[in-house]
């Protein structure tokens, strides 16, 4: 059992109660329960980050291409963009599938959740401001983009499911070693190590509060894959990390009315 922080549907606040990874469940007033009689919302309300090309192995299997143009060299820093509010989505929820396309990409990611506000803050120290730890879905459109933003293929609505909570991070001995595997139709399509990121989780933050401030309940999400599953209306996906729980969410077509 771990302590983590879950914010209930039909609530405006987090809650701490004592969660059971394995199973995906959680005690609140001395009972157990599942999520599907507890809907939950995301559990995260600060500024949500992403990184790529933070694995090893992508980098190796891109490395000709970084080499050319408009790149000329792999990235000497943590390549950064923004999950805005809009792509905020929570466990069970659907992700819509835009009109005109048919496919997307699941970005499987542990999320970091920061404690206390991060300015250039040394790598020895990092991890005295996380908070916890929870699972991301950042869905986006196939694209081949790598260095320029792709706003309009990862800012979709709905494209940034969180949870189902935040993982105490007292209760977290090692996250630079936890396994994320993705299924889709119960079938696994995807597993990736946090040992073999680029940046590991206190040197990435200690690079990225070197030229901006990370803040209370922001959320950064140590890596997405590039080689990252594909999915289709109808879909069922789950993210597991075994320490955290498992995130699930499915395809709806997005003309099929509001998502969330």
């Amino acid at each position: 059992m771990n302590s983590a922080s879950i914010k209930l549907r039909h609530l405006n606040a987090l809650k701490t109660v004592e969660v059971d990874p394995v199973t995906n469940s959680f005690y609140l007033n001395g009972q157990r329960n599942g999520l599907k009689d507890y809907p939950v919302a995301s559990p995260v309300c600060g500024t949500v980050y992403g990184t790529i090309l933070n694995y090893k192995e992508d980098l190796t299997a891109i490395e000709e291409q970084l080499h050319q143009k408009p790149y000329a060299a792999p990235p000497n820093a943590p390549i950064l963009y923004i999950k805005p509010a809009n792509t905020i989505n929570f466990h069970g929820a659907p992700i819509p599938m835009p009109k005109g396309f048919s496919t997307l990409e699941v970005g499987a990611s542990l999320g970091v959740v920061i404690g206390k506000k991060a300015i250039a803050i040394k790598k020895e120290d990092a991890f005295s401001y996380i908070a916890g730890y929870t699972i991301v879905n950042d869905v986006s459109i196939p694209h081949d983009s790598i260095f320029r933003p792709a706003v309009p293929y990862k800012a979709r609505d709905g494209f940034c499911a969180i949870g189902p909570w935040i993982i105490d991070a007292k209760n977290i001995m090692d996250p630079n070693s936890f396994t994320i595997k993705v299924y889709i139709n119960n079938e696994l399509r995807l597993e990736k190590n946090t040992s073999t990121l680029v940046r590991p989780i206190a040197r990435l933050l200690e690079e990225i509060t070197e030229f901006m401030t990370l803040d209370v309940g922001d959320l950064l999400l140590v890596g997405i894959p590039t080689a990252s599953p594909k999915v289709h209306v109808g879909d069922q996906i789950r993210i597991d990390i075994s320490e955290i729980g498992s995130l699930e969410n499915y395809m709806m077509d997005e003309e099929e009315g509001c998502f969330l």
